[in-house]
């Protein structure tokens, strides 16, 4: 499911109101946390404005300290 901008615009006005209940085309939806909330609405604007579902991998590199292998 996309998300759409109407969606959004709940959601930041529930976060506004300090509530964790969002009602949006006759679905409730009952959130465990603001915290919650927010992670979602920025999840919900990155893919707005990117046009896609999936985030870019992240890789990390390894260092390890003390002498090099032999």
């Amino acid at each position: 499911m996309a998300w759409t901008q109407t969606q959004l615009d709940a959601l930041n006005e529930a976060i506004a109101s300090g509530v964790t209940t969002v009602s949006h085309n006759g679905k409730t939806v009952t959130y465990r946390s603001l915290r919650e909330m927010m992670e979602l609405r920025d999840r919900m604007q990155w893919e707005l404005a990117n046009g896609t579902r999936s985030r870019p991998q992240v890789h990390y590199a390894q260092l390890r300290s003390g002498r090099p292998r032999q």
